[in-house]
């Protein structure tokens, strides 16, 4: 056999086991705990329902270890970019939009389609018909991921970002909430755009009212108006002149 091929034969495959996790988080997430069956995972790996009761028992000791698996990984992205004590905050937005936009990628071909793309979304709305262990998982993920933000926003304040009179705890649970309803907000939408939008308001508002002044966005048009209107400094031009003869004259 040429050298070529011995090769190609030594190219490490998912096993089995691997295989129907990896089909099980794409189909739940597509149709849900209740729109999934053994005979689906079978029929698409081209094997038998035995043999997926063979790995895994029954239904729900897949879906919890889909589930526990899935939750412990989109965590830990979470953390790599929220536990940066360094990072500035419009980058960990920046980061926590392309990690949202490349899930939803992977479940919707055109920008405009707005299909489902995250398990715990799924999950928590098929939440009756999971097990406790299922349950457990993605509570998991709501309390983790408030504790990583919490972090986030709190090195924020250490650096100066934001004012020591910023109310970590209100940022950090409108965040959690965006991240936690993005799923539903893009299919809602039927589009992408509108979740990086309700991202980025955010981060306008939070820096509006609590930034460093250095790092507040550039006055927009409305600002510049309102630059314009005369003030002490200018009280001795024409125009201030001219204005308070006319007050004088009424």
């Amino acid at each position: 056999m040429p050298r070529a091929e011995v090769k190609s034969t030594n190219i490490k495959q998912p096993d089995m086991r691997e295989r129907i996790k990896l089909l099980a988080a794409k189909l739940l997430i597509k149709h849900g705990c209740r729109g999934v069956s053994f005979g689906d995972i079978a029929d698409r790996l081209s094997t038998t329902r035995a043999n997926i009761h063979y790995h895994f028992g029954n239904k729900n000791s897949l879906v919890e270890e889909v589930t526990d698996e899935y939750v412990t990984a989109t965590l830990a992205k979470f953390r790599s970019i929220w536990t940066d004590t360094e990072t500035p905050l419009a980058l960990k937005l920046d980061a926590t939009i392309a990690f949202n936009r490349l899930r939803y990628d992977e479940f919707n071909v055109g920008d405009d389609d707005g299909l489902s793309w995250s398990l715990v979304a799924r999950m928590r709305a098929d939440s009756d018909a999971l097990s406790p262990r299922s349950v457990a998982s993605v509570q998991r993920f709501a309390s983790e991921l408030t504790s990583a933000i919490t972090v986030g926003i709190s090195s924020a304040v250490g650096r100066g970002e934001l004012s020591s009179s910023t109310p970590i705890e209100d940022v950090v649970a409108l965040l959690v909430n965006i991240i936690n309803s993005a799923g539903l907000v893009t299919q809602d939408a039927a589009r992408f755009d509108q979740l990086e939008l309700i991202y980025r308001a955010f981060l306008r508002t939070v820096v509006a009212a609590y930034g460093h002044q250095d790092l507040r966005a550039a006055p927009g048009p409305a600002k510049r108006k309102l630059a314009a209107v005369p003030t002490q400094a200018t009280a001795g031009t024409p125009s201030a002149t001219v204005a308070r003869r006319r007050r004088k004259q009424l």
